[in-house]
């Protein structure tokens, strides 16, 4: 957004793949970042569904064309203090930060660009209630009003596209009208991280899930990913915080452009459904639908359960209908 990009932009998710130096085994290799879903559409996205999907091709795509050295500073003055590891994977989040970092750099975000360093004690007063301290309230512009107001838009992307891995919040916060949400899932490699970040305009929440060791991880990612992990976490919180009338300071909605030049055009475009080619898909009487069982020894283990489609009575692919079938409802009297 620095560099000019709005959230209605497109970039075309299909492979890409450049020469990295692998520092570690001190060689030149072949990067081939992938999609979650192992897949890549060929099409053209807007950026906001990319950004909602978590489409990784898109993500390193943009990340190349702005320079992962723009990337670091930007993070930095967001925000993040852990070093970050300058190399293409950056643009996924590949370098380790905590979580009280990520909650600061969003909270840029939900600033209009205003990024603060956080604060534990905010006031001291002694025992006759004169005030002895007070916490420097005094942030710096870290990104422009404009780039932040986009990326606002971006995170209210995650609930509202097509796709978006954030809709589940829904679930949580669907209820209140006086506050809008906008969120990110994470998911590193392995299902060993997951993340999930909420913002709203007075509030930024976020989560973790992981062990102490990479080698601590979810099977699948249907069990693993951020969405399934961290992001419930963050909704019970925000469910019961927006329920507490104690609370009501943080109801708050995020509001239009205060700059004229930013016109609906640069950020509310069409979402981006994928095409079906394949006709099985829709009329099918079949399908498969992944279910979550445990094994014997209390692990969950993942398995596809084949399911039968919901016909109506008139329908001529209605197996019941063709074969004559009916069901009747049979009553038993007192005998």
């Amino acid at each position: 957004m620095n560099q000019g990009l709005t959230p209605c932009d497109k970039r075309r998710d299909e492979p890409i793949s450049f020469p990295v130096w692998n520092a570690k085994k001190q060689q030149e290799e072949m990067w081939v970042p992938t999609n979650a879903n192992g897949s890549f559409s060929g099409d053209s996205l807007p950026l906001k569904n990319a950004f909602a999907r978590s489409v990784n091709s898109v993500a390193v795509r943009i990340g190349q064309e702005m320079g992962v050295k723009r990337i670091a500073e930007t993070a930095y003055a967001m925000g993040i203090e852990s070093p970050l590891e300058e190399t293409p994977s950056l643009a996924l989040g590949s370098s380790d930060v905590n979580l009280l970092e990520m909650v600061s750099a969003y909270c840029t975000v939900a600033n209009d660009g205003r990024h603060q360093a956080p604060v534990l004690v905010t006031r001291i007063v002694d025992r006759e209630g004169r005030e002895v301290y007070t916490a420097p309230t005094d942030g710096e512009q870290a990104i422009s009003y404009k780039s932040a107001f986009f990326m606002q838009q971006m995170l209210l992307g995650g609930l509202r596209e097509p796709g978006g891995t954030s809709a589940g919040l829904w679930e949580y916060v669907g209820d209140y009208d006086d506050t809008t949400f906008g969120g990110k899932t994470g998911t590193t490699n392995n299902n060993s991280d997951g993340w999930f970040m909420g913002v709203s305009p007075r509030l930024v929440v976020g989560a973790w899930v992981g062990g102490e060791y990479r080698s601590i991880h979810f099977r699948t990612g249907a069990l693993g990913q951020g969405a399934r992990t961290a992001l419930p976490i963050c909704g019970q919180f925000l469910r019961q915080m927006l329920a507490d009338r104690n609370f009501r300071q943080y109801h708050a909605r995020f509001l239009g452009p205060k700059d004229s030049d930013i016109t609906p055009d640069l950020y509310t475009c069409e979402g981006y459904t994928p095409e079906n080619n394949d006709s099985t898909d829709m009329d099918s009487l079949y399908y498969y639908e992944d279910e979550i069982v445990f094994d014997e020894e209390g692990n969950p283990v993942v398995r596809q359960v084949r399911r039968r489609r919901e016909l109506p009575d008139d329908d001529p692919y209605n197996p019941d209908r063709q074969s004559g079938l009916r069901e009747e409802e049979i009553n038993f009297d007192n005998l």
